[in-house]
């Protein structure tokens, strides 16, 4: 093949990507990345006003509590929780250990991942349990005193 035919065929295949690309950008299609969610390590975790020890203390977190990352600035996070409050933490108080709260005044704790298992236990709004595993809808949990499976819509995140 001829230089000049080579550079025929490449420009034939390479205008409809970049003209695409161009139409993508400009129209405001974006990747959508995955969501990121952290857990507090300890109890009693100030969340902040904004990022920094100087600002106000809105509320205090208990161990495990999820969190929805929003922004980051710095060592300091600003995150969301699943009622929608948002806030500031410092990068060292939050963990990956997948953790999720109970959204609903009460949750049944199934031995299987589907409405017809048996019922072993409640879980009261604002237990933080963690996430074991998934199938389909359903969310593995565990707790000190309990384990089973949680449809997600009962569950945040």
């Amino acid at each position: 093949m001829k230089p000049l035919q080579w550079f025929a065929l490449v420009n034939r295949q390479l205008v409809p990507l970049l003209l695409f690309t161009a139409i993508m950008l400009t129209t405001g299609v974006h990747t959508v990345f995955a969501a990121e969610y952290f857990s507090v390590v300890k109890n009693g975790v100030n969340l902040r006003s904004g990022p920094g020890t100087h600002t106000e203390a809105i509320f205090q977190l208990p161990a495990g509590y999820p969190l929805l990352l929003l922004e980051r600035k710095g060592n300091w996070l600003k995150v969301q929780d699943y009622e929608g409050d948002k806030g500031w933490i410092e990068q060292s108080l939050v963990g990956t250990s997948p953790r999720v709260i109970v959204r609903v005044r009460e949750a049944k704790v199934r031995s299987g991942p589907n409405t017809s298992s048996s019922e072993v236990g409640k879980a009261a709004k604002e237990v933080i349990l963690s996430r074991t595993g998934r199938q389909g809808d359903w969310v593995k949990v565990s707790h000190p005193d309990l384990s089973g499976w949680i449809h997600k819509d009962l569950l945040w995140p």
